[in-house]
């Protein structure tokens, strides 16, 4: 089982790195966007194999957390972005 979720844990930590350099280099805002709303699903993956793997319920409610403001930056930034591409 360590051995597992060892490799989970590096997997996810390689697409984190991955997603960070989408983030950064972009190049248009839907490009970061997407790659802030990947981040948080990583995160929210990361912190669910920690809690099933060590048995820690408690951190059910930071993984809801994590999901709902994922979920409502996304939407706000891609309305954001979407007003900002319709003005001449």
């Amino acid at each position: 089982m360590t051995v597992v979720y060892t490799v989970t844990m590096v997997l996810l930590g390689a697409a984190i790195l991955m997603t960070t350099a989408r983030l950064v280099r972009g190049p248009t805002s839907f490009d970061r966007i997407m790659a802030v709303d990947v981040l948080a699903v990583l995160l929210v993956s990361g912190i669910a194999v920690h809690s099933a793997v060590w048995g820690e319920p408690a951190l059910s409610t930071i993984l809801v957390a994590v999901v709902l403001l994922g979920f409502v930056g996304s939407v706000t930034a891609a309305r954001l972005a979407a007003q900002r591409e319709e003005r001449p």
